[in-house]
């Protein structure tokens, strides 16, 4: 499979993702504002994990269109992403700390499911510089994406069946 219809594909799934996290929202008895503060802190993984993922295709897309070789393009846009993760690694993990651990037992969440996504996240991120610095690959950008969107996948289904 090419890089380019690899990307469309994605930035597919990351549009039918967000879509879906509104139809949470509709269908979800009450309104989001009396959610509680895990339900929407997952609402916000949802929508981060589609919105990220779609603007790393669209880059990804427009490095190709940018007539760059395949090593820079690769090494730009893992630098791209790298940029975005590690900040959305620490407010994921700032925002889920201060949650209470009788909050997270009512909400059905989990520390160590989350630490375990958190360690996987992380690993990206890294992969994603050294991919920058040494593999110019499009594997490891591809990856990322594939991760977000995995675990906002996750989520969706965690705000459903909850």
């Amino acid at each position: 499979m090419e890089p380019a219809e690899a990307l469309s594909t994605a930035a597919q799934v990351a549009v039918a993702l967000a879509g879906f996290a509104g139809v949470v929202v509709v269908f979800r008895s009450g309104s989001v504002h009396e959610w509680s503060k895990i339900d929407k802190f997952r609402l916000r993984i949802l929508l981060t994990n589609s919105a990220v993922p779609l603007a790393l295709c669209l880059v990804g897309h427009l490095l190709l269109t940018a007539n760059l070789s395949p090593t820079t393009i690769w090494r730009w846009a893992s630098a791209f992403a790298a940029v975005l993760f590690f900040p959305i690694v620490i407010v994921y993990l700032k925002a889920f700390r201060s949650f209470p651990c009788t909050e997270l037992q009512t909400a059905s969440g989990s520390r160590s499911l989350f630490s375990v996504g958190l360690a996987f996240g992380t690993a990206v991120s890294i992969l994603q510089l050294y991919n920058t610095a040494v593999l110019d690959a499009f594997w490891p950008f591809f990856l990322g994406i594939i991760s977000l969107l995995l675990a906002g996948v996750f989520q969706f289904v965690r705000l459903v069946v909850i």
